[in-house]
């Protein structure tokens, strides 16, 4: 573009340095993808059963927003209202966000890490 007398060489320069400062910016995003948050539910029943769930973040905001519900059935989660889960989500919350005892002894985790 320079050689046909379309831009000058001055604009061709900044062009060339936004061209790598781009570049960058996204390897810089790609490096951070593989650090995606994790959607976890943990129950311990009160036999003493463990049941330890991981799932991307983005998966279960996915499952949440097409069916209304999560993408696995716990048992123990039957009575968590989803719009608290998919509040947390939906404004980037971490950390706990669920935690209920049951009468039977059994306790469910919920977090976003």
């Amino acid at each position: 573009m320079v050689e046909d007398g379309k831009i000058s060489a001055d604009k061709a320069a900044e062009l060339i340095e936004a061209i790598k400062s781009k570049e960058t910016e996204t390897e810089q995003d790609n490096q951070g993808c593989c650090e995606e948050k994790m959607f976890k539910v943990n129950v311990l029943s009160g036999k003493g059963d463990k049941v330890n769930i991981k799932l991307p973040l983005k998966f279960v905001r996915s499952s949440l927003k097409a069916f209304g519900k999560m993408p696995v059935n716990v048992k123990g989660c039957e009575e968590i209202d989803m719009k608290v889960i998919t509040d947390a989500i939906e404004n980037d919350i971490e950390g706990e966000i669920v935690k209920v005892k049951g009468c039977d002894g059994d306790d469910v985790e919920i977090k976003i890490e």
